[in-house]
Formats: C-alpha cells, sequence, structure tokens
C-alpha cells in the first residue's frame, strides 16, 4: 500500500497511536517494535478497542483487511508524517539545543496561542518517534506548528529536519549535553548545527539570540529574526534582566514578571517575546501568555514543603545546565541555602572530569551545605570534609529521613534516571 493510501486512510481517522493502552476510537494503530517489546503482538488487542486499522511490520501477525502489513513500521510512520507535512503546508517553527528546549516551546506556543491556533510537541517527544507522532497530530486547523527536536548523536537533527521541513528554526544554546554521543563539546555544535544547514540549503528563516557567540557567528548569511540585551539594532532589544528568584525581562514596549526560576530562563522567554513580535502577535498579548504560565514537571519548579522553600528542577541535568542553575542559586539572597544535586548522565569520558569541577566549582563559591548524591559524584568526592556524598539515593534517603530541615531554601537539580523529585516526600 502506498504512503498516500495510508494517508487517505489517516485522514478518515485523523489520529495515530503507538500504545495500545492509549488507544482511541477510529484510530491507526502503528505496532513499533521496542527495546523490550514487540507491538505487533498488540495488533488484535488494537483493533478490538476500537483502532479503525492497524500498521504492522511482521506477517505472522496478520488479522484481515484492517491489517496494513509493511516493510518497517517505524519507516512507514516516518514517511506518513513527511507526507502529511506536505499535505498541510502550515508553517513550522522547529527548535533544538543542549538547554531549555522543553520549556521554550511551551513558551512559543502560550506565546502564539494568543493569536493562532497553534499545536505543539507534548512533554518531550522529541526524536525519531516524537517527532512524526508531533507532525501527526497537526490539523488542517492548525495555523502554527511547533516542533521540539532533540539528539544525542550525530545526524538525528538533518534526519528529523528532513520529516519536519522546518520553515523557522531556532537553537536555544550549545552546551555540554550528550557529550558521550556527540563526541564532546564540538561534536555537540556540529549535531545541533544540522538545523542550521538544513535551514540555510533551504533558504529558511533564523530565530537568533545575537548575546550567543556561536549562533551569532553561525548565521550571518541567514534570514534571521534577532535578539539581545547588548546589540540595540536587534528586532527584539532587552534592556533588563533580573532574578531573584523569578525572572523579570524588559524590552521598550513591555516588562514581563514570569513564574520561572534563574536567569538561565532568561533567554527563554526572550525567544517566545522575538517569536510572537514576528508574527504579529500585541505586546500586551505576549505580556500576558508569559506571565501566565507556570513550570511543572520539575523544571525549575519552586515549592514549598513545610517551612522549607524548593527549587524543584530534576527533570534533567548536563554540566552546562547545573552550572548555571547553581550560578543562579549561590546569587540568590536567601538565607539558610543548601542544594541536594545528583548525578549527570551521557557523559563519557568527560564524567569524572565534569562532576569534579562542579564540586571545585562548589568548593570555592559556596558557603552553604552542599549534598551529592549518585556514583559518579562519590566517585569524585574528594572534599569528605567539607561536603555530604552519598552512592546511591537510598543512602540520601536514609539520611533524609531522620534530618530535621526547616526554613531552608533549597535546589535540587539531578538527571532523569537520578529522579530527584523523590526527595520531596523526606523534606
Amino acid at each position: 500500500m502506498t504512503i498516500q493510501k495510508i494517508h487517505d486512510l489517516f485522514i478518515e481517522s485523523n489520529k495515530v497511536s503507538i500504545d495500545t493502552r492509549k488507544i482511541e476510537q477510529n484510530s491507526v494503530f502503528v505496532a513499533i517494535k521496542g527495546e523490550r517489546f514487540d507491538a505487533n503482538t498488540f495488533a488484535k488487542e488494537a483493533l478490538e478497542k476500537g483502532a479503525s486499522y492497524v500498521i504492522i511490520d511482521n506477517a505472522d501477525y496478520f488479522i484481515d483487511e484492517r491489517t496494513i502489513l509493511v516493510d518497517s513500521s517505524l519507516k512507514t510512520l516516518q514517511e506518513l508524517a513527511k507526507f502529511h507535512r506536505n499535505y498541510l503546508k502550515l508553517p513550522i517553527i522547529a527548535l533544538t539545543g543542549s538547554n531549555g528546549k522543553t520549556t521554550t516551546k511551551e513558551l512559543i506556543n502560550v506565546v502564539l496561542s494568543k493569536k493562532y491556533i497553534t499545536k505543539a510537541t507534548i512533554g518531550n517527544l522529541n526524536n525519531h518517534i516524537g517527532v512524526p507522532l508531533t507532525l501527526l497530530s497537526f490539523t488542517k486547523e492548525t495555523q502554527i506548528g511547533i516542533v521540539e527536536m532533540g539528539a544525542n548523536h550525530q545526524k538525528e537533527i538533518e534526519f528529523l529536519c528532513e520529516i519536519a521541513k522546518p520553515d523557522y528554526g531556532y537553537i536555544t544554546n550549545f552546551g555540554k549535553a550528550h557529550l558521550e554521543g556527540f563526541g564532546g563539546v564540538e561534536g555537540v555544535i556540529k549535531g545541533k548545527s544540522e538545523m542550521y544547514t538544513y535551514l540555510r540549503t533551504n533558504n529558511k528563516s533564523v530565530f537568533v539570540n545575537l548575546d550567543d557567540a556561536i549562533q551569532n557567528s553561525k548565521t550571518s548569511d541567514f534570514k534571521r529574526i534577532t535578539f539581545s540585551s547588548i546589540n540595540q539594532e536587534a528586532n527584539v532589544f532587552i534592556k533588563e534582566i533580573t532574578a531573584n528568584p523569578f525572572v523579570k525581562v524588559s524590552t521598550s514596549e513591555v516588562e514581563i514578571h514570569s513564574h520561572l526560576i534563574g536567569l538561565y530562563n532568561a533567554n527563554n522567554i526572550n525567544a517566545a517575546i522575538t517569536i510572537g513580535n514576528h508574527f504579529e502577535v500585541p505586546f500586551a498579548a505576549i505580556k500576558e501568555a508569559i506571565e501566565s504560565y507556570i513550570p511543572e514537571n520539575n523544571r525549575s519548579q519552586l515549592l514549598t514543603k513545610g517551612t522549607n522553600e524548593i527549587i524543584l528542577d530534576a527533570y534533567n541535568a548536563n554540566p552546562s545546565s547545573m552550572m548555571v542553575a547553581l550560578e543562579n542559586f549561590i546569587q540568590l539572597d536567601k538565607s539558610n541555602k543548601c542544594i541536594i544535586i545528583g548525578d549527570m548522565y551521557e557523559l563519557g569520558e568527560e564524567s569524572l572530569a565534569e562532576h569534579s569541577a562542579i564540586i571545585s566549582f562548589l568548593n570555592a563559591n559556596s558557603t552553604f551545605e552542599c549534598y551529592f548524591v549518585g556514583k559518579e559524584f562519590f566517585a569524585s568526592s574528594w572534599h569528605k570534609d567539607k561536603f555530604h556524598f552519598y552512592q546511591t539515593f537510598e543512602d540520601l534517603a536514609n539520611y533524609l529521613s531522620t534530618a530535621k530541615w526547616n526554613n531552608q531554601t533549597i535546589l535540587i537539580k539531578g538527571s532523569r534516571g537520578m529522579a530527584l523529585e523523590r526527595t520531596l516526600e523526606y523534606l
């Protein structure tokens, strides 16, 4: 069956599912093989739960005329998404970067939705499966699509751009993330810049933070829309940025008081302002949208537990995001501060050095209690006389279960695998 014919069937249903636990009536179920399961085995269940068609790549699970047998279900999902993107012909904004992708994407979405019918990546479904699913969620009613793209190896952003074919792109930053897969910081820059290559080759536009030297230098020959807190010739000039703890930014047109913590979130806000302005969203509406945005999902959340104030930034961590979070926390005008930070993953051969660098930074700059948890920090624990080190979360939990913390301002940050939001039940 051709992709066009499959697309015709998809349009009849206008829904795609890859999980029978979340199957919707009149949907197309795509059976994708995972590391621990073969979704072909769920094809019959999908039909029984209301799917109109199932796409499989194992003939052993063929059922009836509602079964579409293909060579690769995953490739078919990707080709279907590419066909659908061309079919809709709507403007698409793509974004990637080492840190801040999801927050920036959500800010762009709330801003643009003040004027347009928008659809954006749900959560962080930003990989070779998530991007196709995002594209297939767009409909004829969608006026602007916003697609987040993640990667931990070379050529992934290039591949995702060929599927999504963005009209606009934005790279939040180039940091020390996924060093193991990219092969170091230069590999990160090369990998993320695959978006620039696509946009340049196809004569598309890019949003640029002129204060970021890498972004500025790599886009000098582009059609670009810019923002800056230094260069007043930028399309949007940011007059003032403060954070204590919430970020406030000011332009000549508007002053925005956000619910986002930390100066590192300022550029996420600035990008959303710039993109909204480019698409002619009134500044008053931009202000309303950003000021109403409340972070969740363990990203820069300000919480209260008893008498303690907690900055929960435990969704993920890498050396770049960890450092800016610590720098921001150090400058906060708060008494009785302390931190709980966990291992940073996917750093490869650089792991020990990067974890040691964080300890060295805090040794030189902290005046508060520091609690480190995880095998990598424990292996780097050369300041046991000054700091507290726990090899496992259970070791930390045993301590916290007997500790009595009151009137503290606490930063909690670590990689997703550390799941440090678990500490909340002990504070």
